[in-house]
């Protein structure tokens, strides 16, 4: 206890204190929400990569999908690095840069209300973004505070009260440096520990084929498919050790949701807009996909031996199994020494996503709502209407807000955390499904198609947010939130595409003014 405590004590203090000393790099809005537009290609990897994974992957995910498809699970890991990483940042990295840049967008509700010339986009853009990062940062205190529970013996409540607070001291301090350079150093820990806890647990099962072998006898019951609630549990093949698992088609849309909805993420998007220029991106495409292979690999190839440790607790009323007790089961039995550090590891994911989740929600809510006439702002420090010393005093008013508000989300998230409705993996199959579904479309095809309308944008924001309401209303009664997410997403694109082709297109002038950032 004493080795775990004190390591704990230390990383948090290392926190702390990156956030005292980038503080005079967040007095500006741009300082504040962007480092300056001046992040490195290591530290906006890094920062990209610990933003995607958390604990909500290595506590929730991990253990509920291990479970469901055995060493199959591993796919979706592979998936996270390939699609979610290199694909992510050769098709928007360089693009989503530069047209930033160009309309000088600072939040991706800005992108939207620039790029298509409305401000009801804006706002609703925000109010989406804000309503729905919720359910996912309540997803993220769940999994670090059950792992601590394991780890320390400290009560759930408790634990989620510490990390609510020690997050809102590092990101209130310092902004988005201070989270950029944190996420350099917990990157580093999740690197090291994930391998480390990985060899640790599969020696424990005599090695990797003795442990392969165990799994292949864990033969697939129907009840093991139903009691994943999806629409594909029906197409069913093979046992927990083999290639693609008892349900490939089920685990496809796992894929597809962990993997294409960060394209459309507004927390995951926004590392491309303060990068420093495009020889840094061809260095963090390059880092940020083999992080996500070593994490995301990692820990979904560990989830995918749950069953051969202690069976999770079942409900037989809602026909489901204790899915986030499964990976902290899994390492009750290691070493003081091992469990110290997959309590850091899986600290450094889950500060590095809450950081980033209350950013972007705290500056979405400030720069595009309480805040939102940027033009009209600019406007009248050109015309003297205003001295520059009144626009510096505006300017640190914005950022004291976007404080004030870091701390309501913080408390707003932590509410539902302390009373939650769901397991982890569904609060972040409702969060992504929403946020993706609507936003992903409108916004990759806006960076390379010049014929998307307004309506075809606002269509796509009531397709992925109804799709998602409508089906959690029911009770999910249509499809389990995971594929309800993966289908928004997917279908965003053809219901922007088709209403593209039948509604007023934007003025052509602008259009190019705004394209004009490519040549």
């Amino acid at each position: 206890m004493i080795i775990k405590v004190t390591l704990t004590i230390i990383f948090l203090c290392i926190m702390v204190g990156v956030g005292i000393y980038s503080r005079k790099q967040a007095n500006s809005v741009d300082g504040f929400v962007l480092g300056g537009r001046n992040v490195g290609g290591w530290l906006t990897a890094f920062a990209y990569g610990t933003s995607y994974f958390s604990a909500v992957v290595f506590v929730g995910y991990a253990g509920q999908f291990g479970w469901k498809y055995g060493l199959s699970a591993s796919w979706i890991g592979i998936g996270n690095a390939v699609i979610g990483s290199l694909l992510a940042w050769i098709v928007l990295g360089k693009k989503t840069r530069q047209m930033t840049h160009h309309i000088q967008s600072r939040t991706m509700p800005d992108f939207f209300g620039t790029r298509y010339g409305d401000e009801g986009l804006r706002i609703a853009a925000s109010l989406i973004a804000f309503v729905f990062l919720i359910p996912y940062t309540a997803g993220v205190y769940m999994g670090i505070s059950k792992l601590f529970e394991m780890g320390f013996g400290i009560p759930y409540t408790y634990c989620a009260i510490i990390m609510a607070c020690l997050t809102a001291v590092y990101v209130i301090l310092g902004g988005y440096k201070a989270t950029a350079i944190n996420d350099f150093i917990q990157g580093i820990i999740m690197l090291f520990g994930i391998t480390t806890v990985i060899c640790v647990v599969l020696q424990q099962q005599g090695g990797l084929s003795a442990a392969v072998e165990k799994m292949a006898q864990q033969v697939p019951t129907q009840h093991d498919l139903e009691s994943g609630g999806s629409l594909f549990a029906a197409f069913c093949e093979g046992d927990f050790a083999s290639w693609f698992g008892p349900s490939p088609l089920s685990l496809f849309g796992v894929v597809v949701l962990t993997s294409l909805g960060t394209w459309g993420l507004p927390q995951m998007v926004g590392k491309f807009y303060s990068i420093t220029d495009e020889s840094a991106i061809r260095r963090g495409t390059i880092i940020s996909t083999l992080f996500a292979l070593v994490v995301a690999g990692g820990c979904y190839f560990l989830g995918s031996f749950g069953r051969l440790f202690p069976e999770p607790a079942f409900n037989a009323t809602s026909g489901r199994y204790a899915y986030d007790s499964i990976v902290p089961s899994m390492l009750e039995t290691l070493p003081d020494i091992l469990i110290a550090l997959v309590v850091l590891l899986v600290l450094s994911a889950s500060m590095s996503t809450l950081a980033s989740l209350v950013l972007t929600s705290s500056s979405t809510m400030t720069l595009d709502l309480i805040y939102r006439d940027k033009k009209a702002a600019e406007d009248e420090v050109e015309s003297g209407s205003i001295n520059e010393q009144v626009a510096l005093r505006i300017e640190r008013r914005k950022v004291i807000v976007m404080r004030v508000l870091i701390v309501f989300f913080i408390v707003l998230s932590l509410m539902i955390a302390l009373n939650p409705p769901q397991f982890i993996a569904q609060l972040m199959g409702i969060s992504w499904g929403a946020l993706a579904g609507a936003f992903l479309a409108p916004f990759m095809l806006g960076l390379y198609w010049k014929g998307v309308t307004r309506a075809s944008v606002w269509a796509c924001f009531a397709w992925g947010v109804g799709l998602t309401v409508v089906n959690m209303m029911m009770g999910n009664a249509l499809l389990n939130p995971i594929d309800c997410g993966a289908v928004a997403m997917v279908g965003g694109f053809a219901v922007v595409g088709l209403v593209s082709l039948f509604t007023p297109k934007m003025d052509k002038r602008r259009v190019e003014d705004i394209f004009r950032c490519y040549r």
